[in-house]
């Protein structure tokens, strides 16, 4: 199989898509399929974000792998490591950019906006977890990786059972850790618990280290039937075991609970398997050209999106056509589906135009 998976990109890119949509409804009645659980629980919406990091696990594998204890004839570290650093250096700091652009957009002075800015977001978080699996890859051999995911996960579990840690207020252990170290000025306020805090990495890390492995799996010299049974059983184990680990850690994205992690993986590498069997061995590939687009640019995309969210937001587009499609008929929740896909067509305007100019940015 060649090194460069067309359905991973494919993947990726349904997922900033779908990134897009949800979070560009308008009119505060979405379609409930497009909300996130209020709290435990699981919805169509909360299925994005593990996807894509659990893809970055699988990209790490591809991009990781010579410089792996387990590669025929390991490379030398030294540039892997320095590519590692610059690049979580970089996600981190546009991440922080990206939390400030708002305020700044609506006119709010630089310091008043420092004061304020929230530390975490999702690029913070997938530069931790880049980072920390990308040298656990550089230094363990992955036989050793599910020892390390179910340690996290065990000590993860335990904290969450044992702290607190599925109370839907301040009192939750970490709600308390974030604001000690951060401060509250600092962290997510819509909600008492920060959705992608400090202690979340735990889980997280775990969770892109199960891509990783999956990425190992595909990248495997054994024939592919063989590799694809291996997936797909995962797959199934893993779905199934995070079902039957919900009734004693409940499902939870904002806690991101272990039965969180391995429902989440286990439908992705599912689904990840399916497209490549669909796409790069039967070929059928013409229906995920737009994806095609978005996968190859995905984390630029997901930036710029967010970028020109903020912008139309001080134009007030968003009610204003919001609005409009309300006055032609459309329920609140059609007209807020309406809008997330108008802005959908533009992003994949811009999405087309750089993979057609063979713009593709890496950071």
């Amino acid at each position: 199989m060649k090194d460069r998976l067309l359905s991973l990109d494919v993947l990726r890119g349904l997922t900033i898509a779908g990134m897009i949509i949800v979070n560009n409804g308008v009119g505060g009645e979405p379609f409930i399929p497009l909300e996130h659980a209020e709290w435990n629980g699981l919805t169509p919406c909360d299925l994005v974000f593990p996807f894509f990091l659990f893809m970055v696990g699988v990209s790490i594998a591809f991009a990781l792998g010579k410089f792996s204890p387990m590669a025929e004839e390991p490379q030398p570290k030294g540039a892997a490591i320095k590519k590692i650093l610059v690049r979580t250096l970089k996600m981190f700091v546009i991440g922080l950019l990206l939390n400030a652009s708002g305020p700044l957009i609506k006119g709010t002075p630089v310091m008043e906006t420092l004061e304020n800015l929230r530390v975490w977001g999702i690029l913070q978080r997938i530069a931790v977890c880049y980072c920390i699996a990308s040298f656990i890859i550089l230094y363990l051999k992955p036989k050793h990786l599910w020892k390390v995911i179910f340690t996290l996960l065990i000590i993860y579990g335990g904290i969450l059972i044992g702290c607190n840690g599925y109370a839907h207020d301040e009192s939750n252990i970490a709600a308390i850790i974030d604001q000690a170290i951060f401060g509250k000025a600092h962290l997510y306020t819509k909600d008492a618990i920060d959705p992608e805090g400090l202690l979340g990495l735990i889980s997280c890390i775990a969770h892109t280290l199960i891509g990783v492995i999956v990425g190992f799996i595909i990248k495997d010299k054994e024939p592919l039937d063989k590799r694809l049974v291996r997936l797909f059983t995962l797959a199934v184990f893993m779905a199934i075991g995070g079902y039957l680990l919900h009734f004693g850690l409940p499902l939870n994205k904002r806690v991101w609970s272990p039965s969180y992690v391995f429902v989440t993986c286990g439908l992705a590498a599912s689904l990840l398997g399916a497209f490549t069997v669909l796409i790069d061995i039967r070929g059928k590939k013409a229906w995920s050209t737009p994806f095609q687009w978005f996968g190859t640019n995905a984390i630029v995309l997901f930036v710029a999106s967010g970028l020109m969210a903020r912008i139309v937001g001080i134009w007030k587009l968003p009610s204003k056509l919001y609005d409009v499609l309300v006055g032609w008929g459309l329920t609140p929740q059609w007209a807020s589906l309406g809008y997330s896909l108008v802005f959908l067509g533009v992003m994949t305007l811009l999405a087309y135009a750089m993979y057609k100019k063979k713009v593709f940015i890496k950071l």
